[in-house]
């Protein structure tokens, strides 16, 4: 397939985008190149501050209205598009770091979450990332049932009990 006949192909599929998603691409992928490089440059313990509300393990999903959950979907298929294509490695961490960011500049009520598990394979531990907000899997999916929670963090100051 040549070169010519993807960027038609591509041209054709981004006019079909909303207009959200078109304004928002190439800042969400400069913002998930520099995400990479803070999550590459600090440690765990200077960046947690900044991605909200420590919970604990205690994962809590906040309620959305309608609209808001339209524009956490918008901005959860903005993130992932843009990690589709970067020429780095745009995995699960630095794709919630940006979905964080742009949930809280559109004050939008969400749950970042941190969990591991053993490969079923290998035995290795695997490690992923997700958020949620509300009843929206912004990024990574839901996937409580798949990892152990070992960390949550919320943009609404909660006690947990």
């Amino acid at each position: 397939m040549s070169v010519l006949v993807i960027c038609l192909r591509k041209l054709r599929s981004a006019r079909r985008a909303p207009r959200f998603v078109l304004l928002w691409l190439l800042p969400v992928w400069l913002l998930l190149g520099l995400a990479r490089l803070l999550i590459q440059g600090l440690t765990f313990a200077r960046m947690a501050p900044h991605l909200g509300h420590a919970m604990g393990t205690a994962a809590v999903l906040p309620l959305l209205t309608a609209p808001k959950q339209v524009q956490a979907r918008l901005i959860g298929r903005t993130v992932q598009t843009a990690a589709r294509y970067t020429p780095w490695e745009s995995n699960c961490f630095p794709q919630a770091v940006v979905a964080r960011l742009l949930l809280g500049l559109y004050r939008i009520p969400y749950t970042l979450c941190f969990g591991l598990m053993r490969g079923p394979a290998s035995g290795e531990i695997q490690a992923h990332a997700w958020v949620a907000a509300g009843p929206v899997a912004v990024t990574g999916r839901f996937s409580f049932d798949r990892f152990t929670v070992v960390g949550v963090f919320t943009s609404l100051p909660v006690t947990p009990s």
